[in-house]
């Protein structure tokens, strides 16, 4: 595998929302788990050589022409395969089975019986605590298996999939028509537990201490005698990213923290006195805020305001590397989600790199070679990894924060005086939480100052002012999330203290949506 090692699981990728939720899962057992495009080719499933693959669900349907397929080498080389959704339909039809769309198309909760003796879903019911051999599962689909390929048999139903699991215990090939890898499958972890431990019999060997051990030979081997400059922006990806180099070689990092202007208060100053005097590390402090808000000057499109924040970045990058000698490497914060979000169906990487820092990808003028130690990791293991180099707690449990900062969120063009507006009332939203314990139980909240006026009186005074929308979500991974439950007297004081102490606004709304599964980043 591309991982630390060859023992582990290879989730081949079919375009559903859920897929990198199916490698996390597997993670959370302590095994490796890497995605590929459904299209890997068989030179590269070999090169990989894992224990097991798992078939993700997908928008397409099998029993349209030409859908998506598993490589044949998938079923013949002799290791467990678990197919999810779209990932059993696949599998059902290549080995000859048959797929019709369903007569009612299932989405949301369902109830499951279990059947059989199989190796996947053994003590699942037990442990559901349902009644009988029911288990409670989170369905998505409109085609369903209506025959199982030679060789199979039924291990699950429903009210509406009569063959909701199938095995081959023989060859160790499995099915499902539910979504293990979802929150809303509340046995689901166990099932995948069950795959990758007692099925496909990897080693639980995946742990952070392992992964540092494994990043910092990794590093040194790749970089050798040459110099790496790191665009340091204090969040907790750059931040154990600059650690962890540093620990690799030392003197050959040189940071560099751009303080584009739109940082909260004070943010540049702590991030760079902590660089310096805890870690000794090398750092340049470029304050290039009027560089970055005059590129920003009159620009609305939200994904714009990325691209041009993202071109100075390199641009800032590109002149400071230029003021040191014999500099080989850019690093750079990429992280496991960032890598497959890069990557097409189709199967062939984007040039282009996932990050606000240079969505554009480096220009070839540049002449630097990209080093991202971190492509590997989930951002909640990011966090376990900076644990293990000793980061600060504040810092490893720091909520993120976007590269382009406060710019996306003020939606339009921005200025210095809502850059002001915004930070105010940003840090005392923030006070407010830390102050009630509650910041830890949120994975990010921060405030937007929306493009709208609204009239009011206060005291004798009518007044028109910019409108605050606060947010704080919860989650566990990144990847899912939901509004956090704050109570009405938490919202009450935040309001007061925000209309009260910050001028320019006048009235403040909590944003209550949830995030939908799938999405990275939540900003």
């Amino acid at each position: 595998m591309k991982g630390l090692n060859k023992d582990g699981v290879v989730i081949l990728d079919f375009g559903s929302q859920y897929t990198q939720l199916i490698a996390r899962r597997v993670r959370e057992q302590n095994v490796y788990s890497e995605i590929f495009p459904w299209d890997i080719t068989e030179s590269a499933i070999r090169e990989c050589a894992p224990d097991g693959f798992i078939l993700s669900g997908g928008p397409e349907s099998v029993v349209l022409s030409e859908p998506p397929q598993a490589p044949e080498l998938v079923f013949t080389m002799g290791v467990p395969v678990l197919g999810v959704c779209y990932g059993m339909q696949t599998m059902a039809v290549q080995l000859g089975g048959r797929v019709a769309p369903s007569a009612e198309r299932e989405f949301g909760y369902a109830m499951v019986t279990i059947s059989g003796d199989s190796r996947l879903l053994q003590g699942l019911a037990d442990a559901s605590q349902e009644p009988g051999d029911a288990l409670n599962v989170w369905m998505s689909h409109g085609d369903r298996v209506q025959a199982l390929p030679q060789g199979f048999e039924p291990i699950a139903s429903s009210a509406n999939a009569p063959l909701a699991g199938m095995a081959d215990e023989r060859r160790g090939l499995y099915g499902l028509q539910f979504h293990p890898e979802v929150i809303h499958t509340p046995h689901g972890a166990d099932l995948l537990r069950a795959f990758a431990l007692k099925v496909a019999e990897c080693s639980a060997d995946w742990s952070m201490s392992a992964f540092r051990t494994t990043a910092i030979k990794k590093i040194r081997n790749q970089v050798g005698d040459g110099h790496v400059i790191c665009g340091l922006s204090g969040g907790v990806d750059s931040s154990v990213a600059a650690v962890l180099i540093h620990q690799a070689i030392g003197d050959q990092l040189t940071c560099v923290l751009v303080d584009h202007g739109l940082m909260r208060t004070g943010e540049a100053d702590d991030v760079a006195n902590l660089f310096r005097k805890r870690f000794n590390i090398t750092l340049i402090h470029r304050d290039a805020s009027q560089m970055f808000l005059g590129n920003l000057s009159d620009v609305s499109d939200p994904e714009e305001k990325r691209k041009v924040i993202g071109k100075t970045f390199i641009d800032v990058f590109e002149e400071e590397a230029n003021k040191l000698e014999n500099v080989d490497f850019l690093a750079h914060g990429t992280l496991y989600p960032d890598v497959i979000e890069s990557v097409s169906f189709s199967g062939g990487p984007s040039a282009t790199i996932k990050s606000h820092h240079n969505v554009g990808g480096l220009p070839d003028r540049m002449q630097l070679k990209l080093l991202e130690p971190l492509r590997e990791l989930f951002k909640d293991e990011v966090r376990k990894l900076g644990t293990e180099l000793r980061l600060p707690e504040h810092m490893v449990g720091r909520h993120p924060f976007p590269g382009p900062g406060l710019a996306i969120r003020i939606p339009g063009p921005i200025s210095p005086e809502q850059l002001s507006i915004l930070r105010q009332a940003d840090d005392i939203y923030l006070d407010e939480i830390r102050a009630s314990d509650l910041y830890d139980e949120i994975w990010q909240a921060f405030c937007v100052l929306l493009p709208v006026k609204s009239v009011g009186v206060m005291g004798d005074s009518r007044t028109y002012e910019y409108v605050c929308a606060l947010r704080a979500v919860t989650s566990t991974d990144g990847m899912t999330a939901d509004y956090f439950p704050f109570d009405h007297d938490f919202l009450g004081r935040v309001a007061r203290r925000i209309v009260n102490h910050v001028s320019g606004i006048n009235r403040v709304v909590y944003d209550i949506t949830s995030k939908p599964p799938g999405t990275i980043e939540w900003e």
